[in-house]
């Protein structure tokens, strides 16, 4: 591994089978990268958020997405009464009527990531919960642009 001093780059090269390599650069014409390396570089960037988020101590943002039906008797109270236990770590929601009978609910969350999990697997299970997801990312403390 190169590193140039003063840019803060370290270059590197790896080997790929061919049809991977073709792949690659599809992709990163499609997405509009400049180039290969920015592609590969948020590839990494992605996989090194998700690897610290199995960490319990480890601290990340990201989302939970909560699609239910709003007619499911006691739903809409037992989210509220889950959020309203966890307020420190929920920074901002955001509630959407989809239809007469499905809301989407968006939690903005911060803290630990074992206690993330917790909440989001919590909130997906309640009853009336159609669909549930958590998307993490890191709060960009320790994560080079």
């Amino acid at each position: 591994m190169t590193t140039h001093r003063g840019k803060g780059v370290a270059r590197f090269s790896i080997s790929l089978p061919s049809g991977l390599a073709a792949q690659l650069e599809r992709m990163t014409r499609e997405k509009g990268y400049d180039n290969r390396s920015r592609a590969v570089a948020d590839m990494i960037r992605a996989h090194v958020i998700e690897h610290r988020q199995k960490y319990g101590d480890e601290e990340i943002a990201g989302t939970i997405t909560l699609l239910y039906d709003h007619h499911t008797q006691h739903v809409q109270t037992a989210l509220t009464d889950i959020q309203h236990n966890h307020h420190h770590v929920i920074i901002a929601t955001l509630h959407v009527h989809l239809d007469p009978h499905n809301c989407l609910e968006l939690l903005a969350v911060r803290g630990k990531a074992a206690v993330i999990k917790r909440i989001a697997d919590e909130l997906i299970a309640a009853k009336g919960v159609k669909h549930g997801k958590l998307t993490v990312t890191s709060t960009g403390k320790n994560l080079p642009s």
